[in-house]
């Protein structure tokens, strides 16, 4: 069996790592990467330390407008496919070049296997909503994380092909946190005590691209009583740079670091500030406080088990929540057993179309 593997972004790296190891085992893949993280520190360093294979095409379709991108790469992914005639195309996520690389598999009557199926925001100005509702929609296996993000196909009616597998992030966090604690030197380089300090991280249009937004997120940041970490995305910076914002001096900048690098810094954060979907979840994992940039998410479990608040881009809700958010309880566990790459794989190897009591 030959399967087309379609990457693109950071999370994506993440995601395909483990799962790339056990297709491999029993499978032909073939590694696509779009080339929509084209930045060495969003791009290079997570094949690196991930050990993920070298993709065998790197398309290097760069930034551009969504329809633009989007466009682009749909064209270079169908020129792939007719060249490599795969059995499979696996696309993870809910990025541009998710979409883009299922379009062009089902255009060409090559079923899709969707990676982390199922998970909405209800937010329709997000073009990540877009991505995994019409990804979801034109792909014949949907391999969800959670039991949510079962029921919510079902609500769209899409019941066939679902498959409760659970997370593989969490396959990734668990294979690479101690990868991590054995490598990476991060803390002793940046002087910086476990439970010393928060870890921030800011790149969502909605945050980056709405000026008050970015503005209140800068003030809030700012005033907060403690030293902040933010290792800032490229796309953050030309904001600030652009609006003419300065953080605080309590605010720490640093370059983006590798995914090694990030775990550490999670694991060992008094709590997290963030919009990004992944490091929620991997906040989670590490039973750390979350106080989350946006006004939705995709991983509502995390908010219902008490462990992650939403605030949006709201400086007063912002520095209460910092101040006074201490999760109770204990941590339920929402992303199954470690064990979603297996599963995935041998769902693809028995080639099934529908089996909804699976896992």
């Amino acid at each position: 069996m030959k399967v087309v593997s379609i990457v693109g972004a950071r999370p994506q790296f993440i995601k395909a790592a483990p799962l790339s190891r056990e297709l491999r085992k029993a499978h032909q893949e073939v590694m696509v990467h779009t080339g929509q993280h084209y930045d060495p520190s969003l791009s290079a360093v997570f094949f690196e330390e991930l050990d993920i294979p070298r993709p065998d095409y790197n398309l290097g379709v760069g930034s551009a407008s969504h329809g633009r991108q989007t466009g682009e790469m749909l064209a270079r992914v169908e020129g792939v496919l007719i060249q490599e005639e795969p059995d499979w195309v696996l696309v993870y996520g809910d990025t541009n070049s998710t979409l883009a690389g299922a379009l062009a598999a089902v255009k060409l009557h090559i079923p899709v296997a969707h990676v982390e199926a199922g998970l909405r925001s209800f937010n329709r100005r997000m073009p990540e909503e877009i991505n995994r509702v019409l990804t979801d929609h034109i792909s014949t296996l949907l391999f969800c994380p959670t039991e949510t993000a079962v029921r919510n196909l079902a609500q769209e009616g899409l019941t066939e092909g679902v498959h409760n597998v659970g997370d593989v992030m969490y396959d990734a966090a668990l294979h690479n946190s101690q990868l991590a604690e054995e490598k990476s030197r991060i803390l002793e380089i940046l002087g910086l005590r476990p439970k010393g300090y928060l870890l921030a991280t800011v790149h969502r249009p909605d945050n980056t691209d709405i000026p008050h937004n970015l503005r209140s997120i800068v003030a809030a940041l700012s005033s907060l009583e403690a030293t902040v970490l933010l290792p800032l995305h490229p796309r953050t910076r030309k904001a600030l740079q652009e609006l003419g914002l300065t953080l605080g001096g309590n605010v720490r900048v640093v370059e983006p670091v590798g995914y090694l690098a990030i775990l550490i810094l999670e694991k060992n954060a008094r709590l997290i500030l963030t919009d990004s979907g992944g490091i929620q979840k991997e906040a989670y994992f590490f039973a750390v406080p979350c106080v989350t940039l946006r006004q939705e998410t995709e991983w509502v479990e995390t908010v219902e088990a008490g462990w992650n608040v939403l605030v949006g881009a709201d400086r007063r809700k912002i520095v209460e929540t910092v101040r006074s958010f201490r999760p109770q309880g204990e941590r339920a566990n929402l992303f199954g057993d470690g064990q979603a790459s297996v599963k995935m794989v041998e769902i693809l190897s028995r080639g099934e179309r529908h089996d909804p009591s699976y896992g």
